[in-house]
Order: C-alpha cells, then sequence, then structure tokens
C-alpha cells in the first residue's frame, strides 16, 4: 500500500512537471502566459507603427521647412539681383547725366554767339581786324560745340523736319504755300539732346496754309454749286 502511494505522488510531480514544461515552451495554445506575450508583442508593433508614422511625420516637416527655406532663398537671392542691376543703370545714369544741369546752363554761351554771327550783314565790307574778330567768334563756337558733343550734347536739326512735339516747341506759325503744313521753316532757339535725353526743346516756327486761299476755294466751290441766271 505504502509503494502504491508513492507511486501515486511521483506520477503527480511529473505530471504537475510537465505541464510546467509544456507552459513554458508552447506559445499559442491558451494559457496566459502566451496570452500575455501576444498582447506584449502587439504593444510593442503599436509603439514601432506608431514611432515610424511619427518619424514620416518628423521628416515631412523637415522636408517643407528646407522648402520653404529654399523659396525664401531664391526670392532673397532674386531681390539682390535686381538691386544689384538697379544700382548699376543709377550709377551709369549718374554718370551719363550728372552733368545735365551745366550743359543746360551753358546753352546760353552758344545761343549768344550765334546771334551775334548772325546779326552781322553778310554784304558788307569789313576792315581786316571785324573780319578776324567775326572768323575767331566762329572757332569759338564751333570749338564749344565740339565740346558739347564729347559729352553727349548734340544739337537738334529742326529746319525743314516735320514737327514733333517730343524735340519742338511751336512758337509761331507760317503760311507757307510751297510747303507742306506742319513743317518747321524757322528756328528761334536750337534745341539740344544729351544722350537721346532732351536737353532743351528746340523753338520752331511751323508752317500752315494760307487762309485766304481755303477761303477763296470755298467761295469757288459754292459760287459754282449756285444755279447761272438766264439771260431774258
Amino acid at each position: 500500500m505504502v509503494e502504491n502511494e508513492e507511486k501515486d505522488q511521483n506520477e503527480n510531480i511529473k505530471t504537475d512537471s510537465s505541464s510546467d514544461q509544456t507552459c513554458s515552451i508552447c506559445e499559442g495554445q491558451g494559457c496566459e502566459c502566451a496570452q500575455s506575450d501576444d498582447n506584449q508583442k502587439n504593444i510593442d508593433k503599436e509603439e514601432e507603427h506608431n514611432s515610424e508614422e511619427n518619424n514620416n511625420t518628423e521628416e515631412n516637416k523637415l522636408e517643407e521647412e528646407i522648402e520653404v527655406v529654399k523659396e525664401e532663398k531664391i526670392r532673397l537671392l532674386a531681390e539682390m539681383e535686381n538691386l544689384r542691376k538697379r544700382f548699376e543703370r543709377e550709377k551709369v545714369e549718374t554718370i551719363k547725366f550728372g552733368s545735365i544741369n551745366l550743359a543746360r546752363d551753358i546753352l546760353s554761351l552758344a545761343d549768344n554767339l550765334e546771334r551775334a554771327l548772325s546779326a552781322l550783314p553778310e554784304k558788307e565790307e569789313y576792315s581786316q581786324n571785324i573780319k578776324n574778330l567775326v572768323e575767331g567768334l566762329n572757332m569759338v563756337l564751333k570749338e564749344f560745340k565740339n565740346i558739347l558733343e564729347r559729352h553727349g550734347v548734340k544739337k537738334i536739326e529742326a529746319m525743314d523736319k516735320k514737327f514733333d512735339h517730343n524735340f519742338h516747341q511751336a512758337m509761331m506759325e507760317v503760311e507757307r504755300e510751297d510747303i507742306e503744313e506742319g513743317t518747321v521753316v524757322q528756328e528761334v532757339q536750337s534745341g539740344y539732346i544729351m544722350h537721346d535725353r532732351l536737353l532743351r526743346a528746340a523753338m520752331v516756327g511751323v508752317s500752315k496754309k494760307p487762309a485766304n486761299n481755303s477761303d477763296n476755294d470755298e467761295n469757288n466751290k459754292t459760287n459754282e454749286d449756285k444755279p447761272k441766271k438766264s439771260k431774258l
């Protein structure tokens, strides 16, 4: 009897040990240890997935910030290039037109020389001293115009040209039948340009058709249109 009881106890111990071994090595057989391992794995997977999403979100944010920085850099470079071009343009204009006020003021010297020379009668006989003086004034006027041209100042050729309000200033109208209407026939004061910029407009007289001829033409037309009276 005692031997049988010892055998039963030994078998119970073996079954308990076998059950413990099965619990330690089997997974997914419905025991509590297997369920806890599955739960832990799911939690680990979720944490890994969340960490990947967070990493992706951070990468997207970083890429967006990089794009914004690139756009700002490109815009800043474009603004700097525009500023550089404007500065170069202003620098060139300053060099070209920095003396425009001085050039405009000294034009009166050329006007006075031209008026003095044009006031001399051409057919009158002068003494040798007067001739030398006139020749000297012509040389001074010529040298003065050459100096102006070297600095970009040129005279506007107005005579016999079509009136242009960009370069001419009409001071009077001159009746001329032999010239097309709107042509410059008289130059009161010379005009000048400086590097394609108007320095001073030319004061001119512009041709127009005589009014009498137009009135006569209208009267002739009205007379022709009137019915002729028959003689009795």
